[in-house]
């Protein structure tokens, strides 16, 4: 039995047009338009492209050469392209160029012409990479190198292309521009896995193995301290502060990071080799240290025998004029009553000025009269407060003047100074001090180390421990910056320790006071700041998950433009000297006892 046939009917014309896909993701991510120029591309409105490829290298290549271009902030593509060539057919040119080279040799020693080092260092070359071929040392592969950087401005382009110049020909590596070949570079370029510029050359393992562009950062020198261990090659982190340009060095980390600890290994390592150790401990957490290696330790608070008389001078130095350190002296005692006042107005900041300069005429200290008479004489509070009272529009300022020239603040504030820095380490300790008065006391003790330091130039480091006291004042936070930046000139480094990078940096100076640094220590951050120390520092995620999961002792050392993670490490010695752990003192107390 036959079935009809049945002819399928055509289907609408309409519903075929919406069967059919008009959008792909490909036109979703692809650019509105490409530009195929001579020498770069032009990708939609604002964005610029342009391939380079290597086509010369030097005879020597060392590790790493190509991570300053890696680390360049320029978008990039990089692509290497790596041809093996059969070990048999390079032996073959090999022994080709071997025979030239031999007879080129021995007819200008026939002709009797001057010894060639150029051929006889090819010669050698040639002998010794077939040698080393024909045993499996090496082998020679084809290899190509294309770069792709991309800007949103040509004159951006050019920019980096002077960069990648200069980077590479110092190096005596030289590129140049796919000419004509831009869409093959650009493509090159792409995760397509397509070599279509085809630009090669000849390499063999050993060079071919140096242009692995990722590289651990290595901090080791042949002068300096030991900080502690690199964790990324275990090499030594051996450095001396001073050879940079400048010695002045930050360290933040949440409260029982191990900022401390490494301070301490630093100031005892550092008093080994010369350098003097100046402190200002808040918690007096450097007391013992100071009473095992002979130092001295001021106790700074309102019922101290040491005191500090704010009037104190310096002494100038051959090169410097009496005035100058006289207007200095007065324009940083103002900032100390701002402080000491809680805030001055104008009217009152300039009375003050005058005041200062009035007090110390009166003592027969001024810019006429001979520098080395001025510290028989240094004036007190009292003799401020005398001068004021003779001034119109004082009143104010001689009731502010008095708390701090009869009772009890009187016994530190209106004393002549007893105390000196004679001694290799030495540490002024203010966790006694009322918190009111404790930015106060750091800003006096900053000023006497201040003038110390001018006095008598030689290698120091001055370590102020939690800044932030004194950076929540404006004039405290300036006085600071303004020791950072002048220390280098006094071979001084300055050692800046905070909990918190994000109440460092809501001061003004906090970030000049973070450029006017060479070193920095980042330790383990709280969650609450890492977003602050990742964008300050420039840190990548997995610095800043580091961060946040780091071990005591364990964080991010930097040094001028290179940094590494390190894990600070101690001698047994040095540890009984340094530990502030209660558990480590009590075993250490413990085993004396039993003794």
């Amino acid at each position: 039995m036959k079935f009809p046939f049945f002819k399928k009917p055509k289907q609408n014309i309409v519903e075929k047009l919406f069967e059919k896909e008009t959008l792909r993701a490909a036109d979703i991510i692809a650019p509105a338009s490409i530009k195929v120029e001579q020498s770069r591309l032009q990708i939609g409105d604002e964005r610029f492209a342009k391939t380079f490829f290597i086509f010369s290298y030097p005879r020597y290549l060392n590790s790493g050469w190509l991570s300053p271009i890696i680390n360049l902030d320029v978008p990039m593509d990089v692509s290497f392209f790596i041809h093996p060539i059969a070990s048999g057919i390079v032996l073959k040119q090999l022994r080709k160029r071997l025979t030239e080279i031999q007879a080129e040799l021995l007819t200008r020693e026939e002709k009797g012409l001057i010894r060639d080092p150029t051929l006889e260092t090819a010669l050698n070359d040639i002998e010794n990479l077939r040698d080393q071929l024909q045993t499996a040392q090496e082998r020679m592969f084809k290899f190509g190198l294309y770069i792709t950087v991309y800007a949103n401005q040509e004159k951006e382009l050019a920019e980096t292309e002077t960069e990648l110049r200069s980077i590479l020909e110092s190096r005596l590596i030289y590129i140049k521009p796919a000419l004509y070949q831009q869409k093959q570079g650009f493509t090159s370029t792409s995760p397509y896995g397509l070599d279509q510029l085809g630009v090669h050359n000849t390499v063999n393992t050993e060079p071919l193995s140096s242009i692995f562009p990722f590289i651990s950062f290595d901090l080791s020198s042949n002068e300096g301290i030991l900080y502690g261990i690199n964790k990324h090659n275990n090499s030594l982190v051996l450095f001396d502060r001073f050879t940079m340009e400048n010695s002045n060095f930050t360290i933040f980390g949440k409260s029982g990071s191990g900022k401390s600890f490494l301070v301490k290994i630093e100031a005892l390592r550092s008093l080994m080799l010369g350098t003097d150790v100046i402190i200002l401990d808040p918690e007096n957490e450097y007391k013992a240290l100071a009473n095992s290696v002979g130092g001295a330790f001021f106790s700074i608070s309102l019922s101290s025998p040491h005191h500090i008389n704010p009037f104190d001078l310096p002494a100038p130095r051959e090169d410097e004029r009496p005035e100058d350190v006289l207007r200095s002296n007065i324009i940083n005692l103002v900032g100390l009553f701002r402080i000491m006042f809680g805030g001055l107005t104008p009217e009152e900041d300039a009375i003050m000025d005058r005041a200062i300069t009035e007090t110390y005429a009166a003592k027969d200290i001024s810019a006429d009269t001979d520098p080395k008479l001025w510290s028989k004489n240094f004036p007190l509070m009292q003799d401020l407060e005398a001068v004021l009272e003779t001034m119109d529009g004082a009143e104010s300022l001689v009731r502010r003047t008095r708390k701090f020239t009869k009772g009890t603040f009187a016994k530190f504030f209106n004393q002549p100074s007893n105390i000196s820095v004679n001694k290799r380490f030495v540490v002024f300790g203010i966790r006694d001090m009322e918190d009111e008065l404790r930015p106060i006391a750091m800003f006096m003790v900053m000023r006497y180390i201040w003038n110390s330091v001018r006095a008598e130039i030689k290698k120091r480091i001055l370590v102020v421990d939690e800044a932030w006291w004194i950076m929540q004042s404006e004039d405290g936070a300036s006085f600071l910056f303004g020791i950072c930046k002048r220390a280098r000139k006094y071979w001084l480094g300055v050692t800046t320790i905070t909990q918190d990078v994000a109440d460092f940096m809501k001061s003004p100076y906090g970030k000049p006071i973070l450029t006017n640094s060479s070193l920095h220590l980042l330790m383990k951050q709280s969650p609450a700041s890492i977003d602050i120390v990742q964008k300050t520092f420039n840190l990548t995620d997995e610095e800043k998950y580091m961060l946040l999961e780091a071990a005591i002792g364990e964080g991010l050392f930097f040094a001028g433009m290179k940094h590494v993670a390190m894990r600070v490490v101690a001698s047994y010695a040095e540890e009984q000297i340094i530990t502030t752990n209660p558990e480590e003192l009590q075993k250490i107390k413990l085993a004396k006892e039993t003794q």
